[in-house]
């Protein structure tokens, strides 16, 4: 598959317009085309080179981002998630490395306290910004998205999970602050050990396809997915934070397909699969995890 595929320009275009402040209406006025060649450019109709230019200052982007040339740079979350959920829909296999566990593991619930925790995160400011809260909410849709697309074509996944990750998690609970009552904390952190309980249940049932290693030693800060699809892979690295104290409103992100950086993650990949946990053994790791943090 062409990096300047039609199809793909498509789908950076709609990532970009989920992303930006912009109404479909405004940007179709303010680059001179009618809603419907929108929609039809996101469908994988090739719009010419001066439209792609208008729509890429307009968003405030690259026109190699857009055309996804090199490296892909997105600074906006709705349109990260977006862009995660395209590649997903396609993909046959996901490495998902470091972190708790692959967002599209997790369970209901955590969507639920995910939202909750970034709301009571918010800057005073914009506790009670419409803006900031409806930013939010498309945030959750586009997630919710994601796991209803999992949940339907189930590729197989390779998921490297860090037990500090997940004692931190146990620890605080799920929260976006650290100005919680005591006992509302308390039940953050039962929140928290419910969600680990969900992935021990995942290490002992191994559901068909999915494959979870627990890292005990210390492990790089960055948070990558790798998506396997049938003509291309694509490399993701994420500054967001979907757990404990989420962090959805600043950072860039980053999508490749470049060989070298596939190379360089795929061979971390390997070199911490063989020492990590699995099965039962990690199972038994976070069980007594869980007692140590009561």
């Amino acid at each position: 598959m062409s990096e300047l595929s039609p199809k793909e320009i498509g789908q950076r275009l709609k990532a970009f317009r989920l992303g930006s402040k912009y109404s479909t209406e405004e940007i179709a006025s303010k680059i001179g085309i009618s809603r419907a060649a929108l929609y039809r450019y996101e469908k994988g109709d090739p719009p010419k080179l001066e439209t792609l230019e208008s729509i890429a200052e307009l968003f405030g982007v690259s026109l190699p981002s857009l055309m996804g040339v090199g490296v892909e740079y997105i600074s906006s979350a709705i349109s990260f998630f977006e862009r995660m959920r395209q590649n997903e829909a396609e993909s046959e296999q996901l490495s998902v490395m470091f972190g708790l566990v692959s967002y599209l593991l997790t369970t209901d619930e955590f969507d639920e306290y995910l939202e909750i925790s970034i709301k009571e995160g918010l800057p005073e400011e914009l506790q009670d910004d419409a803006d900031t809260l409806r930013h939010i909410s498309d945030i959750m849709a586009v997630l919710s998205e994601r796991k209803k697309g999992y949940e339907q074509r189930r590729p197989s996944m390779v998921n490297l999970a860090s037990a500090t990750n997940l004692e931190q998690f146990l620890r605080s609970g799920f929260v976006g602050t650290f100005d919680l009552p005591e006992d509302e904390l308390q039940k953050r952190r039962e929140v928290a050990r419910r969600e680990v309980e969900n992935v021990i249940n995942l290490l002992e049932e191994q559901p068909i396809g999915v494959q979870i290693g627990l890292l005990v030693d210390s492990v790089p800060s960055t948070h990558f997915q790798i998506f396997r699809q049938s003509e291309r892979s694509t490399l993701c690295l994420s500054p967001y934070k979907l757990c404990h104290f989420p962090n959805v409103r600043l950072g860039v992100g980053m999508l490749t397909s470049a060989p070298e950086a596939l190379e360089l993650h795929q061979s971390m990949i390997s070199e911490l699969w063989g020492p990590a946990l699995k099965g039962r053994r990690a199972a038994d790791y976070l069980r007594k995890m869980i007692e140590d943090c009561k």
